[in-house]
């Protein structure tokens, strides 16, 4: 396969790279603005530790099952129509959750928003692959960057945000985003109408392709590797900062902060990652690294969360390296759009299902036995069984060969 030519970044795509940028910088607000201000949520609209970990598990199940119906979208409508539909909702989703008066409506606007981002999430790894094949690494780090911010700002500011002005502006205001994300798009898909040179539109992938994927040994792994960062990510979302005031006598502000820092290791790993991993003959260490950082990271908050908490929360941290390296797999380990499409949907909806069972198990676990041992046990339980995918990521094949093989 001859390699493919390298162009300017910007050059005739200016707007499909300010679009996947603005996009990723909606994936996470949804997720990260709310758990850092369930007391004060919890004034109008009460919230028991099994509403926690409800709201908390609700990121990956919507993201799992809006990832399986992804594919079949952009089949009928096309990537770029599927990005708008998936931003509207998102903005619905942040008005929604703004308003709401009862749980029931604060979970409406939770499912609607997190509908939007699961599409977001599946579509993004293709978008790069149409748009910028010749820059695949770059551009993963590029968004995988962004969406990393758009994990560590809202911790940060949910809480002044919520004294200031209450918590409803401090979880409707992520709607600003969202529209924003939707100029470029909307602008691409007038243009696109008008114009001859728009780039072509990528094959989607087809039924057999979307059925018979289960059966490669390379989906499966980079579905473990996205659902064991997954898992431990949205568990620790969830629950880390309730975990902190009550373990490590921290108020809410600095668990909120220290949530944030939590979120703020994403960043050197967008950019390290992808770059390491276009250019990493064995694969492997890089999840043996991850493994290790999430394994030391919830030893330490369980046998000395007071003490060196910020090192805890940072090799905690560490461990979703697995999430951009899983990302730029999706498009290393295909040879077409294809493909690319149908491993995304494949890994990400095996991969949030997966991580579903993180903020629900933990709750669980912890209304069970009012401590956190059992639960830190879980988590680093799932961290250890991650290791059986290095050595099938560690081999250089493609998801096509193997289906090849496999038929």
């Amino acid at each position: 396969m001859n390699p493919t030519p390298i162009r300017s970044l910007w050059a005739g795509r200016t707007l499909a790279l300010l679009g996947i940028l603005l996009v990723a910088a909606n994936l996470r607000t949804a997720v990260a603005a709310l758990s850092p201000i369930v007391l004060s949520i919890s004034v109008d609209v009460p919230l028991g530790a099994l509403a926690i970990g409800v709201l908390g598990m609700l990121p990956p199940v919507c993201f799992a099952a809006f990832g399986i119906f992804t594919p079949v979208f952009t089949r009928r409508i096309g990537l770029e129509r599927v990005v708008v539909v998936a931003l509207v909702a998102i903005l619905a989703g942040h008005l929604l959750r703004g308003g709401a008066g009862s749980l029931t409506w604060l979970i409406i606007g939770s499912v609607v928003t997190f509908a939007g981002l699961g599409v977001g999430n599946v579509l993004l790894p293709p978008l790069v692959k149409k748009y910028f094949p010749d820059r695949v690494g770059l551009v993963t780090s590029l968004y995988v960057t962004v969406l990393s911010l758009s994990t560590l700002v809202p911790p940060l500011v949910a809480v002044p945000v919520a004294d200031a002005a209450g918590w409803r502006v401090s979880l409707g205001m992520w709607m600003i985003p969202a529209l924003l994300a939707l100029v470029p798009w909307a602008t691409m898909l007038v243009r696109h109408r008008i114009s001859e040179t728009a780039p072509p539109a990528v094959p989607e992938a087809e039924p057999v392709l979307l059925a018979r994927i289960g059966r490669s040994s390379i989906a499966w792994a980079i579905a473990v590797v996205f659902g064991t960062s997954s898992l431990n990510a949205y568990a620790l979302f969830a629950w880390l900062p309730l975990m902190l005031t009550q373990t490590a006598g921290l108020s809410p502000g600095q668990a909120g902060t220290l949530l944030s820092l939590y979120a703020a290791v994403g960043l050197p790993c967008a950019l390290i990652v992808p770059w390491l991993a276009v250019r990493m003959k064995n694969l492997s260490l890089l999840i043996y690294v991850g493994m290790f950082a999430f394994i030391a990271g919830d030893v330490g908050l369980l046998v000395a969360p007071g003490t060196l908490t910020v090192l805890w929360v940072l090799l905690a941290g560490l461990g979703p390296l697995y999430f951009p390296l899983a990302l730029v797999l999706i498009n290393l380990r295909t040879r077409t759009h294809e493909g690319s499409v149908a491993l995304s949907g494949f890994v990400q909806s095996v991969g949030y299902t997966l991580g579903a069972l993180g903020p629900l198990v933990v709750g669980v676990l912890h209304q069970l036995t009012g401590g956190w041992t059992w639960p830190l046990g879980f988590l680093i339980a799932t961290a250890l069984a991650v290791g059986f995918a290095a050595r099938v990521i560690a081999r250089p094949h493609l998801l096509e060969d193997d289906l090849d093989r496999a038929h």
